[in-house]
């Protein structure tokens, strides 16, 4: 399996690197180029291992993704992501259990529900990046990553029930309401705890390599330790994710550095994967389905619709008919185009095709699970008709209703104000150093130079271009910059390249002229 695997690799790369240099969604051109080579001879069977997704997939996706989400924003719009992650879902896997059973002959209602949990959340990941390409609002992105967090936490505590309910496990409503009761409040202790443990443990290292390495085994650990004792495990990745993430200036910069270029290329490439994955299935769905298949077809749309429709059922009436008691000074209601684009963005993701992957061969009793294959099949309809509906309008739909956010400016403004603070202070930590040594005068001199150029940097950012050939005194202090950085580099390489000096002196001054070359970047 070795050369397959890294054909899958190597291929869902090259098509996300030409996605993203055409300026498209590389998750929609992965399910299609999946799709199209699902069917062609000589392409391995490329069957989903629910086991490796839940365990080595999601946990380091849903890690990087609360590592990198603000806990104080999604602290502030707790309401709305917990209604979408719970409610939503909720509602969903009922609306699209019922209409499956009615509409697939045969169909058992428990296994109609086990249906509905595997599609009921939504993957926001190819919805996000469309909305932050598009400028989405703060607000609404903050939402829909908020659910996409949390959604698969509830909608696989549910999987979990109505499994158990199909395979003749026997429970009762008493017992599936403790189940999800020990799942979400056992998922969040162990991943606040991990959390807090780690966040200790790194500031006991004070070692940056270290630190990353230690991080790259939480979202592994926090996700296996949950699900041994039935707690959630995407829980538990998540609030472990989250309190990092928030405590992460008291870590080492070395780290952050570290952890921030490592998670986002490990990103780029599981999603690359599980999107092309998606695409894949075809032949392993298709697997036990009879000459129905067309009509089972035509049943996965209508589920397509049905799922949108509950999520619209859900979200305007969570987001207008608000209890007055709730209300905040100063709360208003959001405009509908908001509450358009967090209902149009209902794509599903590899969670689903995993969890219906998962689904047991057979019963407690040894018969064959009721309506295995049609479950899986659906499944794979549902999320491969959302992620191509919901992904190609879109960009449309945002658009045509004209949502964008306006907090660049504000963005720009504040970081200005917060770099002249910083400044002052900088300058009055460099007064307090003052120890009487001749040479500090020299040396602040130079920081204060240092000080002001950034405060400068982050004032100009709020205007356009002025004199000298459209470039600000900051901008051209960092082209003019970046060109000395240049004909350094270009000595080193030619020293070493000549054993003047040693590969580790080259490495070592190469280092520190990226770090500086990156902060003129960001700047």
């Amino acid at each position: 399996m070795e050369l397959p695997v890294i054909a899958l690799l190597a291929g869902s790369f090259a098509v996300t690197a030409l996605a993203r240099r055409l300026g498209v969604s590389p998750p929609l051109v992965l399910v299609l180029v999946g799709l199209g080579l699902s069917s062609v001879p000589g392409v391995p069977d490329y069957a989903l291992d629910p086991q490796l997704i839940l365990t080595l997939v999601l946990p380091p996706l849903l890690y990087s993704a609360a590592l990198d989400s603000s806990y104080l924003r999604l602290r502030a719009n707790l309401r709305p992501i917990g209604m979408l992650a719970v409610g939503a879902v909720l509602l969903t896997t009922v609306a699209v259990g019922l209409a499956a059973w009615w509409l697939v002959p045969g169909l058992p209602l428990a296994s109609a529900l086990v249906l509905g949990a595997v599609v009921a959340p939504p993957d926001a990941v190819a919805a996000t990046a469309v909305g932050r390409r598009l400028g989405l609002p703060r607000k609404v992105t903050t939402i829909l990553g908020g659910e996409s967090l949390v959604n698969d936490a509830t909608a696989l505590t549910l999987y979990r029930v109505a499994v158990a309910l199909a395979a003749g496990a026997g429970y009762g409503i008493v017992e599936g309401l403790g189940v999800f009761a020990l799942a979400a409040v056992g998922g969040a202790a162990i991943g606040w705890g991990l959390g807090w443990l780690v966040h200790r443990v790194r500031l006991a290292l004070g070692d940056g390599v270290l630190e990353s390495a230690l991080g790259l085994l939480v979202p592994f650990v926090g996700f296996v330790v949950a699900e041994e004792v039935h707690a959630s495990g995407v829980l538990a990745v998540v609030l472990a994710g989250l309190y990092l993430g928030h405590r992460s200036p008291q870590a080492d910069p070395v780290a952050r550095l570290q952890d921030r270029a490592v998670w986002k290329a490990a990103d780029t490439l599981l999603e690359a994967t599980v999107f092309a994955l998606i695409g894949l299935q075809l032949p392993t769905v298709l697997e036990g389905i009879g000459p129905g298949v067309a009509t089972l077809t035509a049943v996965g749309l209508a589920l397509v619709g049905v799922a949108f429709l509950a999520r619209v059922a859900f979200v305007f009436p969570t987001a207008y008919l608000r209890p007055l008691a709730r209300r905040r000074p100063g709360w208003v209601y959001p405009p509908w185009t908001h509450a358009v684009v967090v209902s149009w963005a209902g794509m599903r993701g590899v969670v689903s095709l995993a969890a219906a992957a998962g689904i047991p061969l057979t019963t407690m009793s040894g018969e064959p699970f009721p309506g295995r294959a049609e479950v899986l099949y659906l499944t794979f309809v549902v999320t491969v008709g959302t992620l191509l509906l919901h992904g190609l309008t879109l960009p449309a739909v945002i658009r045509r209703l004209g949502v964008q956010g306006s907090e660049d400016s504000a963005d720009a403004l504040a970081e200005a104000q917060a770099q002249s603070a910083a400044g002052r202070a900088a300058a009055a930590r460099l007064e307090e150093l003052d120890d009487g040594d001749p040479l500090h005068a020299q040396a602040v001199t130079e920081l204060r130079r240092r000080i002001e150029a950034r405060t400068n940097a982050a004032w100009e950012r709020l205007g356009g271009p002025v004199a000298h050939g459209g470039e600000t005194p900051s901008a051209r202090y960092r082209r003019l910059r970046r060109a000395m950085l240049e004909a350094e580099r270009e000595v080193f390489v030619s020293q070493r390249d000549q054993r003047r000096i040693d590969d580790e002196v080259f490495r070592r001054v190469q280092h520190e002229l990226d770090l500086e070359e990156v902060t003129l970047l960001r700047e």
